[in-house]
């Protein structure tokens, strides 16, 4: 019996254990080797042969990725450990640990209970590592620790034992007060990483060894063992006598909750608004395999041969070839399954049956896209939704080389929005104009790239374009927009946003799903007044709209179309047709004319939107720009090189640290100025930089260079020059 099939059939008896199982997601900053571990974790399960692993990078099964050398798409791996006598099955995810694919990240960790946080020893804690520390914590998920590369610290650095420790702990204070500073009280009811306890490994994922106090103890190899063997390069001593694998795996099964565990707790953080006492709450909490199903989609893929493949952990219930689900939030259809499996890498194994508190992949999930929730219930209360910490902030005009691939390319588009929700797709019918939107510069090359490559779709793209968002500076109103036929009026007031109530929005503790009442309690809360709050009734991005209005008679019947037409204005702000962003907007009087007839989209629509745009012009509308955070690491004579690479591109310095004879600069710059970053800092610093970029929000464009940067919008969007003032809206 082939390796291969044995592994399969170990998966397929434990599955019905929750207490034998891990969803485990390995999480860290890029290039700390997070690929390179769950290699050897797979060859010490028996699923590779031990020569290729950390050389293959297995579970970067793309050909984009092995060119590259990086992790672009999470994969899904699921294999057994034993762990004294008995068997664990563990479903792991590698997730790549580039700031542009952060979505997979944010993804991957509604899937999992637990995760590994891989950390350099010799580079700490970088941006990247506090940004996935963050999402695992906010999803509930338990961490802990593996510090990487500790034979660079011994080898490069020429540490000696003595120092070798002192930076091992320095390490893990840092991780330590990370917890600390984003989950206090889950730090306190011990989440606190320590390594006498045994949540914190040390070792080298590329010569295949680690060390923890627990695996000390039964293997006998110490800490001054691997001083000696390092110093000596004798990694296959290491390897033999403490293997990654088992330390890593012991660790995983000791101190990462199984399903049952973890849903006890998590239920209450990814499902806020559903009732507990319902069959369906009562199944999650529990972990049942004989509940009603429920599904959460964290990723979908296309197969050639089976279509649209679906990826997610099911909370509880069993799927089977031909279970019957419904899509929450979608027109109530039936989607009936045609494959139910689990994730071998890139390969797919077909499974009879798979219960509750496993990572799945099935077909015939048509309706679902990422952040669905599917169960065998019509009505369910869904999960919450996957908040994203970055936006997109590039864009490139994507065309089709051969007219008879443009429907083709349609198609194609519509595909790459539904497998990767962190990229906006515009397909403008009218204009032939197809826009993608992405993490970055390498995000949008790997998308367009893959486009060409496998959906055999030959396009043509534009250099990228920095995305721009519009917001207001004063207040504004009451505007008056009136219908074409002048027969109905509308009077609105606007104002910028306070920046409490815009968190608020983006960290789902306001939105349109929760129970009035709750809503207007957390409004208030964040100083908004009482009678304001009990009447929001819409929010688009980080917008919201307030019906101030009293007893106007048809407005229940017309409050669709105002909201239509203030959604199309929100689209395309007056300045530079930019998403509009950050505006509070109030509805204080209408005038509707009595026969239907005369108050339909035609005179409704456009008589809201007039009103917006030239309410946002009276407002002091002005350019939002995308800004990155920036980290420099640089030996101490090129500290002018990297303070003069952020100042120059109009940023600002905002810290600078120093350790050893390295310096550490630390700063934010626009994304309109980063184009061509990488070169410039290598050939300023003769290529001995370290640096990291991560999204840090918009601000607002200088005064002194707006009217450029407008101009230049403009002209690109084929838009006249001239701007348009209030009151070429309100005719």
């Amino acid at each position: 019996m082939t390796r291969r099939k044995k592994m399969v059939e170990r998966v397929t008896e434990l599955m019905d254990q929750p207490k034998m199982i891990r969803n485990i997601g390995i999480v860290a900053h890029i290039d700390h080797g997070k690929t390179t571990l769950s290699d050897n974790l797979l060859a010490g399960a028996g699923m590779i042969s031990e020569e290729i692993a950390g050389k293959a990078c297995w579970m970067d099964s793309d050909e984009e990725e092995q060119a590259r050398g990086i992790t672009i798409d999470a994969s899904n791996v699921s294999m057994v450990h034993e762990y004294d006598g008995k068997e664990y099955l563990i479903n792991m995810i590698d997730t790549p640990g580039h700031v542009d694919f952060g979505g997979d990240v944010t993804r991957a960790m509604r899937a999992v209970d637990g995760a590994v946080v891989l950390v350099d020893a010799v580079e700490g804690t970088m941006p990247q590592t506090e940004t996935v520390l963050r999402q695992a914590l906010k999803e509930g998920v338990k961490p802990v620790l593996f510090v990487n590369k500790v034979d660079r610290l011994i080898n490069e650095l020429k540490v000696d034992e003595m120092t070798m420790q002192i930076r091992l702990g320095k390490v893990i204070d840092k991780v330590n007060k990370l917890i600390k500073g984003m989950n206090e009280e889950a730090y306190n009811n011990g989440w606190k990483l320590d390594a006498a306890q045994g949540t914190v490994a040390f070792g080298s994922a590329l010569y295949n060894w680690a060390v923890s106090v627990p695996y000390m103890k039964k293997s006998g190899v110490s800490f001054k063992d691997v001083y000696e063997k390092c110093t000596a390069g004798d990694m296959k001593w290491l390897a033999k006598n403490s293997p990654l694998c088992s330390v890593v795996l012991d660790m995983v099964v000791n101190h990462l909750p199984n399903p049952l565990e973890s849903q006890e707790r998590r239920v209450n953080i990814i499902w806020q608004h559903g009732d507990k006492s319902t069959p369906e709450g009562q199944a999650m909490y529990k972990c049942d395999p004989n509940g009603p199903a429920s599904l959460m989609v964290t990723d979908i893929s296309f197969d050639q041969h089976a279509g649209e493949v679906a990826t997610g952990r099911l909370f509880s219930g069993t799927l089977r070839r031909g279970t019957e689900l419904y899509v929450m939030g979608t027109a109530k259809k039936i989607n009936r399954l045609t494959q139910v499996g689990v994730f071998m890498g890139a390969e797919r194994i077909e499974v009879e049956a798979i219960p509750a508190g496993n990572i799945v992949a099935v077909t015939g999930l048509k309706d679902a896209i990422v952040g669905s929730t599917a169960s065998t219930l019509m009505e369910m209360t869904p999960f919450e939704s996957l908040k994203h910490y970055s936006e997109p902030v590039m864009t490139v005009a994507v065309e089709a080389k051969n007219m008879k691939d443009l429907p083709k390319l349609i198609t194609v588009l519509r595909q790459v929005a539904k497998e990767d929700p962190t990229v906006q797709v515009t397909i403008n019918e009218e204009t032939g104009e197809h826009l993608i939107s992405g993490m970055g510069e390498l995000h949008l090359e790997v998308i367009t790239g893959r486009i060409a490559r496998d959906k055999n779709v030959e396009i043509v793209t534009s250099p990228p374009i920095v995305v721009y968002r519009e917001t207001i500076t004063g207040k504004a109103g009451p505007v008056e927009g009136k219908s074409p036929n002048r027969h109905n009026r509308f009077y609105i007031e606007l104002e910028p946003m306070p920046a409490n109530l815009v968190k608020a929005i983006k960290d789902g503790e306001v939105s349109m799903d929760m129970p009035a009442l709750e809503r207007r309690d957390k409004l208030i809360e964040l100083g908004i007044d009482k009678e304001q709050a009990k009447n929001l009734v819409a929010i688009e991005g980080t917008n919201t709209f307030f019906d101030m209005t009293k007893g106007i008679q048809y407005l229940n019947e017309t409050m669709e179309l105002i909201f239509d037409g203030w959604r199309e204005a929100l689209a395309g702000g007056p300045l530079a047709d930019e998403q509009i962003q950050n505006v509070m907007i109030k509805l204080v009087d209408v005038k509707l004319h009595e026969d239907a007839i005369h108050r339909g989209p035609a005179q409704v629509i456009p008589a809201v939107r007039s009103a917006v745009k030239a309410g946002v012009l009276m407002a002091g509308d002005t350019l939002l720009e995308p800004m990155q955070f920036l980290q420099i690491t640089v030996p101490q004579e090129h500290m002018g090189s990297a303070t003069g690479m952020i100042q120059g591109r109009r940023g600002q310095v905002s810290d600078m640290t120093s350790e050893g004879d390295t310096i550490t600069v630390i700063g934010k710059a626009p994304v309109a100025q980063l184009f061509g970053f990488a070169g410039d800092v290598r050939s300023a610093t003769e290529g001995r930089a370290m640096w990291s970029t991560e999204f840090a929000g918009f601000d607002v464009v200088p005064a002194g260079i707006l009217k450029d940067v407008v101009k230049e919008i403009r002209k690109r969007k084929g838009l006249k020059e001239q701007i348009p003032t209030p009151e070429d809206y309100l005719v």
